[in-house]
């Protein structure tokens, strides 16, 4: 009798086992059934796009315009510190001439070689800060450029519903896009009507 109870003890353990695993089983496909639905509803509705950096900046008169005004700017000082170096060389030539003909003495000699070496010490870190400015104006200038570019396209994509819009550049991330999404063009023609529109204001 104890043998028939542990018997059908047993029998009664390993079926319920079978049915926990069985229900599991069952409920992992089902999961995955839905999962698998989801992931499906969820492709269906995602939309992306992309830009072509390099086309865009070729042909966006903001970029050449700011292009322009840098270049100007470092032309500016340049000339500047062209000026200031050739008037320091006239300095130095003179000073040279002077000691060489006798024509000053020794404290004098000195003094003039002491406020050489400042004014040159100085021409160095106006090169040094001129260098800085144009540095800093790029910086700004790009800036300006990315964040007019950003700003578009939130309005641009405010009708078209596009859940990314990805950049693409020679040597960035993006290896390949479909032709299909590629909105470079209505997004250049877009920002260079509104620039033009912002330099009659």
């Amino acid at each position: 009798m104890k043998k028939t109870n542990l018997i059908i003890n047993i029998l009664f353990g390993v079926a319920i086992v079978v049915l926990f695993v069985l229900y599991f089983a069952m409920g992992n496909k089902r999961g995955e059934v839905k999962g698998t639905e989801g992931n499906a509803a969820l492709t269906e509705q995602f939309t992306a796009a992309w830009v072509n950096m390099d086309t865009l900046m070729n042909s966006y008169d903001m970029y050449f315009d700011m292009k322009k005004e840098l270049e100007e700017s470092g032309r500016k000082k340049e000339a500047d510190l062209n000026a200031k170096s050739r008037s320091f060389e006239k300095e130095a030539y003179d000073f040279q001439d002077k000691v060489q003909k006798g024509l000053l003495t020794r404290s004098e000699a000195q003094q003039l070689q002491t406020n050489l070496a400042a004014k040159e010490q100085q021409l160095y870190q106006l090169r040094d800060e001129m260098r800085m400015q144009l540095a800093e104006e790029e910086q700004v200038k790009l800036r300006l450029i990315h964040n007019s570019i950003t700003e578009y396209l939130k309005e641009y994509n405010a009708d078209k519903g596009y859940h990314l819009i990805l950049s693409n550049t020679f040597g960035g991330p993006l290896l390949y896009g479909n032709p299909a999404n590629d909105i470079t063009k209505e997004v250049l023609e877009g920002l260079n009507k509104k620039y033009a529109e912002t330099k009659k204001k």
